[in-house]
């Protein structure tokens, strides 16, 4: 994993507000950014976001 493109992925979801609206920065699909969002939130194991269906914001740890 490319973890500086992942970690532009990561800030441009939190900046958009919304996994499906970053989508449209990159040349990507959604599985594809999601995807990497998993892999980086597994790597310390933990979530960086607080997602549901109408809502994306930092959890605590995403702010650190």
């Amino acid at each position: 994993m490319d973890t500086l493109y992942a970690t532009k992925v990561f800030v441009r979801i939190v900046e958009a507000g919304s996994l499906t609206k970053a989508v449209g920065s990159f040349d990507s699909t959604a599985p594809k950014v999601s995807g990497l969002l998993q892999a980086l939130e597994y790597r310390p194991g933990c979530r960086r976001l607080q997602r549901t269906t109408r809502k994306i914001s930092l959890s605590e740890d995403g702010r650190l």
